[in-house]
């Protein structure tokens, strides 16, 4: 509990003197130029959605952002792999199905009923079908992760509009105001 107390008196005491430092009397105030224009490609996110249509994960190379390429090659590849699986499974229980029905059943699946092969069968389609909905959707995410990025890095993100808390000290009590300033220069 004392630790605590003491803390909250370091940070009160030093947030005090921040509050009432005053500026350097001899620094030169320069103006920036707001007016500079900024060149802005259109094509920029066509072309980042381009890229990763062709190759999943190029279009976020393209824009710089390459740790989201292992994050894209995760998610299809999952999907791919739960995919081939489902497929696999899938295949087995309907041969040991057909075999059953033939007359010659499979010993590996000599335990298992006519209607569980039948639901395992189901069950495993049903998962490719989703695995492969999965990696479609994924695939069509990465472009469009691709074509977003791309806009939004040439988004205008300027220090004119700005939303900060300010302490000031009141000129007559010399206590602590607190307030919350919304900047916006022209």
């Amino acid at each position: 509990m004392n630790k605590i107390i003491f803390i909250g008196l370091l940070l009160f005491l030093f947030g005090n003197a921040a509050i009432f430092a005053q500026a350097k009397k001899d620094a030169v105030l320069q103006s920036k130029d707001t007016l500079k224009l900024v060149e802005i490609d259109p094509l920029t996110p066509a072309k980042a959605a381009f890229y990763s249509a062709i190759l999943p994960g190029l279009g976020q190379a393209y824009n710089k952002a390459y740790w989201k390429i292992p994050i894209v090659y995760g998610a299809i590849g999952t999907s791919l792999y739960l995919y081939a699986d489902s497929k696999k499974k899938y295949n087995e229980y309907r041969d040991a199905y057909k075999s059953r029905l033939s007359g010659n059943p499979d010993p590996n699946y000599a335990y298992l009923t006519d209607t569980q092969l039948i639901s395992a069968q189901e069950f495993y389609q049903r998962n490719a079908s989703l695995s492969g909905f999965f990696v479609l959707g994924f695939y069509v995410l990465n472009i469009i992760d691709a074509n977003v990025h791309a806009a939004l890095r040439q988004f205008n993100v300027n220090q004119s509009l700005s939303v900060r808390p300010e302490i000031t000290p009141d000129a007559v009590t010399l206590k602590a105001n607190l307030g919350l300033t919304l900047n916006y220069r022209f």
